[in-house]
């Protein structure tokens, strides 16, 4: 049998440990220079030395860490440890940088492919765009050019072929990190430091370690994640996901992703066959379901502590003041309709120090298409919306069947959640996306594996006969 494991980036024989030492005794001499030349040098080689420490476990173990930093995101660091010290903008560029580098290590260790309808392209052509056409008045290039970082981060990683052990454990972390994050939100509430729920008009909201609506967002992926995987192998702590990940999104009160994991799941229920997850299994779940609906909607007829039942009890047709905000987009999309004010103009329309900014909480748009609106107009806009097509559409024309449905069905819902929710700029989409290479990247290995198994079945097939 052939051993598939990717070569390692260095060959272990004796000249290796003499290019390491030459490599160390040339690094430690540049810091000696450095520093003689500027002190204040020196405070950057011991960082540049201490991230070379770090990066050596990391390119020796790139599933193990790609892993541990998706659960990292999804705990939102730029909450929670930016309740302690501030930066929170910092913290979120760093988080994404780390990405960017384990996206790095993943092409020096698997290698690299071009990724041709990549939505990454679409934000370049939006910046490219927006800098010949004139920024937003209060938006700088360099402010544009870090919004594209972050606006590209998440597709990253479907720019480097990956291992089936890293897609496999990307595509784990993704079921599991929404009780991770509850999980160590009830450690930092323990310690006094984040509460596990928050309170809004008189109703409870989960929010763990992050935000109520970005817990949400992670449930809604893990629901999209365990899903598929039941779907291939029928195995039952799949289904445990599924009702985990369920009960989350119940208790964070987040409306547009539990309606979109609903649709997803009731699509693959009714309309998807699957020999690994027949009928049989799904009939009782079925009726389960048609028998819990009454009960909420028996609870959601009187007051409820918990905000979901809260508002399928009330008038809450604008709880995140998008009627508010909606408007001052508008109003700056129509005023270059057709190629909007460049990448992170949606961020600045609001400014933060104005009493709206102040009663909201927020300065987003909570909604994606009037935010690439103001920063693409509808070039950009058609432009993004061209390429997620594309990209689904090519990616999953050749993958099993199951795979097919609910990756497509998932992009509907993600289309349609859009609308309602700030679904690309948010923590969320650095673990959808990554979820969503994983499993491009299984698919693709599945089927470079179909041609080098056919000469084998061919030929245990003739020894049979």
């Amino acid at each position: 049998m052939m051993d598939r494991r990717p070569p390692p980036l260095a060959d272990a024989g004796g000249a290796t440990p003499a290019v390491v030492l030459g490599a160390v005794a040339l690094f430690l001499l540049a810091m000696f220079a450095g520093s003689l030349y500027n002190i204040r040098f020196l405070p950057l080689f011991l960082a540049a030395g201490t991230l070379l420490c770090v990066a050596v476990p990391v390119i020796r173990f790139p599933v193990i860490t790609s892993a541990a930093w998706l659960l990292m995101a999804g705990t939102s660091p730029e909450m929670w440890l930016g309740d302690l010290i501030g930066q929170e903008n910092t913290i979120t560029a760093i988080v994404k940088v780390i990405g960017l580098a384990l996206l790095a290590v993943c092409i020096l260790r698997y290698g690299a492919r071009f990724d041709a309808f990549n939505p990454a392209f679409a934000f370049m052509a939006m910046f490219v765009v927006g800098l010949a056409h004139g920024l937003w008045p209060t938006l700088t290039a360099m402010d544009s050019l870090r919004s594209l970082i972050g606006s590209a981060a998440p597709f990253a990683f479907s720019f480097s072929r990956l291992s089936r052990r890293w897609c496999n454990a990307i595509i784990t972390a993704t079921i599991w990190v929404s009780p991770v994050i509850v999980g160590f939100g009830v450690v930092l509430a323990a310690a006094h430091l984040r509460p596990l729920f928050t309170g809004l008009g008189g109703a409870w909201r989960l929010e763990g370690s992050t935000h109520p609506a970005f817990l949400g967002g992670f449930a809604a992926a893990g629901v999209y994640a365990a899903l598929l995987e039941l779907y291939r192998d029928g195995r039952s702590r799949h289904l445990w996901g599924i009702v985990v990940n369920y009960l989350i999104l119940l208790l964070s009160g987040a409306r547009a992703p539990l309606a979109t994991a609903l649709l997803v799941t009731a699509a693959a229920f009714f309309f998807l066959r699957s020999e690994s997850f027949p009928a049989r299994r799904r009939l009782p779940l079925i009726l389960v379901g048609m028998l819990v609906l009454p009960v909420l909607v028996g609870l959601a007829s009187g007051s409820s502590h918990i905000r979901l039942l809260n508002i399928l009890s009330s008038d809450a047709r604008d709880l995140s003041g998008r009627d508010l905000i909606w408007p001052l987009f508008r109003q700056a999309w129509n005023a270059s309709p057709w190629f909007g004010w460049g990448i992170g103009a949606g961020k600045v329309v609001v400014d933060p120090d104005s009493l709206l900014a102040k009663l909201l909480g927020t300065t987003a748009a909570h909604n994606e298409y009037l935010r690439m609106g103001v920063d693409g107009g509808y070039f950009g806009l058609g432009l993004l919306i061209l390429m997620m097509a594309l990209w689904a559409w090519r990616w999953t024309r050749n993958a099993p069947r199951t795979d097919r449905f609910i990756m497509r069905a998932v992009f509907l819902a993600f289309a349609v959640h859009s609308f309602t929710d700030n679904t690309l700029i948010a923590a969320t989409a650095s673990v959808m996306f990554a979820w969503v290479s994983a499993v491009f990247a299984r698919a693709a290995l599945e089927r470079e594996a179909l041609p080098a198994a056919a000469p084998v079945r061919r030929h245990q097939a003739a020894q049979i006969a």
